[in-house]
């Protein structure tokens, strides 16, 4: 990966609707070697995709929480039941195996404090083998990237 494919990359992280004319312009390189490279970059995995940005404010969740949750048992089998259960939830935003004391990092998209009563009471709590969770509020985002710039 050159200092091109990078101007490409940085580019397309601030506005993946540009046209490849105006990405070709600010890559400055002409548009059919741009397409190319914009072509092999998603071929070899560096792009994985195109998303568009919803407002959770918007969608009526417009609280961010961070919850820690505990597992009671370790093995595959609880482990992937929970895991499928979670990619079933349209609120949860990311969720994370980590390590140290919690097991997973959840990060999920609320309406106030009754949202996520809702979302601790009629799900995660439902969940078999969550032993405990440890949950924080978000007061303000001060930086928000879904992927690092090169």
């Amino acid at each position: 990966m050159d200092q091109t494919d990078r101007r490409i990359l940085r580019t397309l992280a601030r506005n993946a609707r540009v046209t490849n004319a105006e990405l070709a312009e600010q890559a400055g390189i002409s548009p059919s070697p741009c397409w190319t490279r914009v072509r092999r970059l998603e071929q070899t995995g560096v792009i994985e995709g195109y998303v568009a940005l919803l407002s959770q404010a918007a969608l009526g969740l417009p609280d961010t929480i961070f919850v820690e949750i505990m597992m009671e048992k370790h093995d595959e089998a609880a482990l992937g039941r929970f895991e499928q259960a979670v990619l079933e939830m349209p609120e949860v935003l990311e969720c994370h195996l980590t390590t140290g004391e919690y097991d997973y990092l959840l990060k999920a998209a609320v309406s106030g404090t009754a949202g996520y009563e809702a979302l601790l009471r009629e799900k995660l709590y439902r969940l078999p083998g969550v032993r405990h969770t440890r949950t924080a509020f978000a007061l303000r985002c001060l930086k928000r990237s879904l992927s690092p710039l090169p």
